[in-house]
């Protein structure tokens, strides 16, 4: 059987390289007849296949230029049609040898399918009903040199797909909504924020310190400077000190980067957007995502109802808000409320096969979180806003006046995914430099995605950050969402890949 895989491989190679002389023949017969496509530096287009079809009636009879690759070759003989693809859809091409120049045609029919051409020609209904293009003239304008792979037999295989995506958008035109769903997405999203008086800013992705989240970095040196820096694995502290300096609302939309595992919904770089508004909490957080994410869904999709990961969602405002210890009650019938000790807290996640990670400490908060994070999110598959997590898992957070072991934070879930994280901030900074101090503490046990002290964001509350209420939004979760997409992969045009051969 081996044997018989590797003669048939070796066939499939070798009529490979002979495709790919032919074309490099083709190539130089047009260079050498003074045709060479590669010298043509512009072609006029007016039209597309699109907005022929939709205005057909209007533009039928009159002579438009459209360009783009061919896709499919019938006939050839003295009545030629070809499918000609570009940014908006396929449009058919009917070309007569007794139409056209008749040395222009004979190259024509020589054309390859990938080839890319710009048509001028008259819109017309061939006999059999087929919107199309007439061709007056056609002008190679670049050499396809590879073949492309067949629609049913060729690009399949996922990982080939995100490492050509260029050749994937070509042969699978229907992956290319995803990234039209994100674009528009994006743009609901600046509009959203610029019609509540927000001003977006940028700040560094280079940084001294790594803050703003709990996650591993990515780290680099620069040379001049020789010093270590991190890339960014949250823009939170930055934006936080332009509340500080007056800037009362303020959001940036930005890649962020973190060194850590990869899976349907994780990619070491990605985009969030991140927002800070002066004199408001978590609960008019929570407003604002629900509005902000229903809202995006009404709008780009035209409905509040959307399939993902096999379950019905549905995003009509209203969404349930349930404190963490709630779910927790709900989940695994343990009442964290109920219990005092740490000791007792961690012996009751023991009971229901819940250990903590070495490296955090055996408290009460961190108990509680694992319970839910281990137990309960995975049963969360309607929008739900979970509340009220421990000071442990939340060093940036503002502690509840009620009670002191939470804090005023939230977690949007949708389908068991995390889709947000926000707070009430914390502004005291007396507070904040005691949990910046656990978490170096942490980080010298050994765990490389605690926290580091950041002295300067220490100073900048010092000088008074105003009761302010921040949100972070995983921008390709939301698409996923939005799009049905089961992995991050289908939603970022060039996912992280592992170069071939390593």
């Amino acid at each position: 059987m081996a044997d018989k895989n590797h003669q048939t491989g070796a066939v499939e190679q070798e009529n490979l390289s002979q495709l790919l002389q032919i074309r490099r023949d083709k190539l130089k017969e047009l260079q050498e007849n003074g045709n060479d496509p590669f010298q043509i530096t512009r072609y006029v287009v007016d039209n597309d296949s699109a907005n022929i079809k939709d205005n057909f009636d209007a533009l039928e009879g009159k002579e438009v230029s459209v360009a783009g690759r061919l896709m499919s070759k019938r006939g050839m003989g003295k009545v030629s049609f070809c499918d000609l693809q570009d940014k908006s859809g396929r449009i058919q091409l009917y070309a007569r040898k007794d139409e056209m120049d008749e040395e222009e045609y004979n190259r024509f029919k020589k054309y390859d399918i990938g080839d890319i051409v710009g048509v001028k020609g008259v819109v017309f209904r061939t006999q059999r009903g087929e919107m199309s293009v007439r061709v007056v003239n056609v002008t190679l304008l670049s050499k396809s040199l590879l073949p492309l792979p067949e629609k049913f037999h060729g690009l399949t295989s996922t990982e080939l797909r995100y490492r050509q995506r260029y050749v994937d958008l070509i042969v699978n035109p229907e992956v290319k909504r995803n990234f039209v769903i994100r674009s528009r997405f994006i743009k609901h999203v600046r509009d959203f924020m610029d019609g509540r008086g927000f001003i977006e800013v940028e700040t560094p992705v280079l940084n001294t310190i790594s803050g703003g989240a709990t996650a591993r970095p990515f780290i680099t040196h620069h040379n001049t400077l020789d010093i270590d820096m991190y890339m960014r694995i949250a823009t939170e502290l930055p934006l936080k000190r332009l509340i500080v300096g007056g800037m009362d609302r303020v959001y940036e939309i930005g890649r962020i980067f973190r060194n850590e595992g990869m899976d349907p919904k994780h990619n070491p770089e990605f985009t969030t957007i991140e927002l800070y508004q002066a004199y408001a909490d978590f609960n008019d957080m929570m407003d604002l995502f629900e509005d902000l994410l229903s809202s995006a869904a009404q709008k780009i999709l035209g409905t509040y109802q959307v399939e993902w990961q096999g379950e019905k969602i549905d995003l009509t405002p209203g969404w349930p808000r349930m404190p963490m210890h709630e779910a927790v009650k709900q989940y695994c019938g343990i009442d964290f409320m109920a219990i005092s000790s740490d000791e007792e807290a961690v012996a009751a996640a023991k009971s229901i096969g819940v250990e903590l990670p070495e490296t955090a400490d055996k408290t009460w908060g961190n108990a509680l979180y694992e319970c839910f994070d281990q137990k309960v999110e995975e049963k969360l598959i309607q929008p739900t806003f979970i509340t009220m997590h421990p000071v442990d898992v939340s060093p940036l957070a503002k502690r509840s006046p009620s009670a002191p072991r939470l804090t005023e934070r939230f977690e949007l879930f949708v389908c068991h995914s995390e889709m947000g994280n926000a707070f009430s901030e914390l502004n005291d900074p007396i507070d904040q430099r005691q949990r910046f101090q656990k978490q170096v503490e942490q980080r010298e046990r050994g765990d490389d995605e605690a926290g580091m002290m950041d002295e300067d964001y220490v100073t900048a509350l010092e000088y008074g950050l105003p009761p302010t209420g921040g949100l972070g939004i995983g921008i390709d979760r939301c698409v996923m969402l939005l799009t049905g997409s089961d992995s991050i992969r289908e939603v970022i045009l060039f996912p992280t890949m592992k170069p071939l051969g390593e």
